[in-house]
């Protein structure tokens, strides 16, 4: 009686347990059936969500090492003061935190810039499969909503109209739009006219800003940050609208640069500070500056300059705590200082008008961008840009046999 009975007891913890493993085995086959569904039915799109994920936590992983290595070699600092009176040994620590100061900076680039890879991959079409495609440069035309006429002899010069833009955007990843904001009272005639003329040619991005000359370094970071976010481009460019351009020259320029991630193009200058008011770029903040008669740190003039993706995307991150001088350029070289940016100073970028851009091209070196330095763009350039086109424009077929 006393064996039954301890096999009875036996016999009902063996059925508990068997019956754990038969409720923990369905649920274990009920969420692999469910996983390979969704692999299967979206496979591609989860594998790339999760590759950014992995590839962003990898970073943050990367970064809070740098941190905790930074907080350490600063201990190390105070240590090194109170009980070694080397001052080589305490030079090389002071060296090793500014190194480390310089890494964690490129982590936080870094970390926006997956952060926006993530952002892409899973902004793709879902439905279909398809992930958000890759371009090759982005060109935003500053414009001004008196600048119909400029916007007319841009159209009819060196930017492609209708099919052949679209041609331009799918075979060769290069996206051209004017760029405009909003005026000062919604809905006015300023935006019926801008909206009137972009149901005609259908080439405008419009940014969430209002317009006003001493706003453009506002304008310059709403554009990066907004066409960083429609496009994934390796290059942002902004250029004025008064500006001729050779678009296959420019793309060879950039495309020698592909491979860099922080790279800042342009025609660097550093000119004087000018603290004498009422005067053309008179800067109202010269006392930062240092003394009278001190020059600009150096940054890329305003007619054109190209900026890679993860500046871009680092200008996207940070635009609420970028201070704005007056002069836009001023304000976008301002918000590298201190970054591990490389600044590349091209002539081809900033060529004057005939004859300069003549005996250039002769000499073997086409200009990217044509303009007169007096007017800060093309003088007249209503008037000449077709004139400028004509002697200042690379071969017709050059952007059709380019290749970046």
């Amino acid at each position: 009686m006393s064996v039954k009975g301890r096999v009875g007891v036996g016999g009902g913890e063996m059925g508990s347990r068997n019956a754990v493993v038969s409720r923990n085995l369905a649920l274990l086959l009920c969420f692999g059936c469910f996983s390979a569904g969704i692999l299967f039915t979206n496979r591609q799109v989860l594998i790339n969500a999760i590759s950014a994920m992995l590839f962003s936590y990898a970073i943050a992983i990367d970064f809070l090492v740098i941190v905790f290595a930074s907080i350490f070699c600063h201990c190390q600092k105070f240590e090194n003061h109170t009980s070694i009176n080397s001052l080589g040994q305490i030079s090389n620590t002071q060296y090793d935190i500014s190194a480390l100061d310089s890494k964690i900076s490129n982590i936080e680039m870094k970390l926006a810039a997956a952060k926006a890879e993530q952002q892409s991959l899973l902004s793709g079409d879902t439905a279909s499969g398809n992930l958000k495609r890759k371009y090759f440069m982005v060109i935003g035309i500053n414009t001004a909503f008196s600048s119909r006429k400029r916007r007319d002899s841009v159209r009819t010069t060196w930017m492609p109209q209708g099919e052949a833009r679209k041609k331009l955007e799918k075979e060769k990843g290069i996206v051209i739009r004017f760029v405009i904001g909003h005026s000062s009272t919604a809905g006015g005639i300023l935006d019926k006219a801008i909206e009137a003329e972009e149901m005609v040619h259908g080439d405008f991005l419009r940014l969430e800003h209002v317009e006003g000359y001493l706003e453009l370094s506002a304008k310059t970071k709403t554009y990066f940050s907004t066409a960083v976010a429609l496009w994934d481009a390796d290059f942002y460019i902004k250029v004025d609208d008064d500006v001729h351009v050779n678009l296959a020259t420019l793309g060879t320029i950039l495309a020698g640069h592909r491979k860099k991630h922080r790279v800042y193009v342009g025609c660097m200058k550093s000119g004087p500070v000018l603290s004498k008011r009422g005067v053309k770029y008179y800067e109202p903040e010269y006392w930062k500056f240092g003394e009278a008669g001190n020059k600009y740190f150096r940054h890329a003039t305003g007619q054109l300059y190209a900026i890679s993706k993860d500046l871009a995307t680092y200008i996207s991150e940070n635009q609420h705590i970028l201070h704005k001088y007056v002069n836009e350029d001023v304000s976008l070289g301002s918000w590298f200082i201190g970054l591990d940016v490389e600044h590349v100073d091209d002539k081809r970028i900033c060529c004057g008008t005939a004859p300069d851009c003549e005996w250039k091209a002769q000499l073997g070196s086409v200009c990217a961008a044509s303009f007169d330095w007096k007017c800060s763009g093309i003088c007249r350039s209503v008037e000449r840009m077709v004139e400028v086109h004509r002697t200042c424009g690379e071969d017709v077929n050059a952007l059709e046999h380019a290749s970046f």
